[in-house]
């Protein structure tokens, strides 16, 4: 498995976050509307490791973290 994901700003939805997906979670995108659509719940979402306060964001062990987190598998 490679390390595709991406980094979503949650918006409204849950305010203040970043986190980062495995881009195999995106269920579609609207580019109109500016929105990716995930299959995850709000909660596995808002239990994410943050993307900012990882300090670390491209890093293996954040990567790690977010697979681990979405799937139980790391990304790296």
């Amino acid at each position: 498995m490679d390390s595709a994901h991406l980094v979503v700003d949650t918006g409204p939805w849950i305010p203040g976050r970043r986190v980062g997906l495995p881009a195999g979670t995106v269920t579609g995108i609207d580019q109109q509307e500016k929105k990716v659509y995930v299959g995850r719940t709000k909660d596995e979402i808002k239990g994410a490791p943050d993307f900012e306060s990882a300090g670390r964001e491209s890093s293996a062990d954040y990567l790690h973290q977010v697979g681990v987190h979405f799937g139980g598998f790391p990304l790296v």
